[in-house]
């Protein structure tokens, strides 16, 4: 299965945080599962850093993602062209964004947002499974 980490799953993957619950570390830590990072997810975390929104290192972050041996992925053509095409069930650009990533490369969208069960993606709650389309 091929995940991808939603901003938050990551940091709470990394942190292991009890946000993030056994179903879904089970998901991340089984080495047949293939775990992706966007940079999408790279970009909000330095952006909200740099308000000081959140306290993170880039660098210790990135250090983290390839100690963890996670798949980074890149914004693509394909990416962005989906991306136009998603109903705007809410106005945030990374989550909308990561959600047409997850779609376009057949990734299961690890989340806790409450949208995204409204996108046509295949998800799982941090806590369980969740809707949008069967995983």
């Amino acid at each position: 299965m091929r995940l991808l980490l939603d901003t938050h799953a990551l940091l709470w993957w990394l942190s292991d945080d009890a946000q993030l619950g056994p179903y879904v570390r089970d998901l991340i830590a089984d080495p047949a599962n293939e775990v992706l990072v966007s940079v999408v997810s790279l970009w909000e975390i330095q952006v909200k850093a740099r308000v000081g929104r959140l306290t993170a290192d880039m660098q210790d972050i990135l250090d983290a993602v390839e100690a963890q041996a996670f798949a980074l992925l890149p914004i693509k053509p394909a990416h962005l062209v989906r991306l136009g095409t998603l109903p705007a069930h809410h106005r945030d650009p990374f989550d909308r964004m990561l959600i047409a990533q997850a779609i376009v490369e057949g990734a299961s969208f690890v989340s806790e947002d409450r949208h995204t069960a409204n996108y046509p993606v295949r998800c799982v709650t941090c806590s369980e499974p969740c809707g949008g389309l069967p995983g």
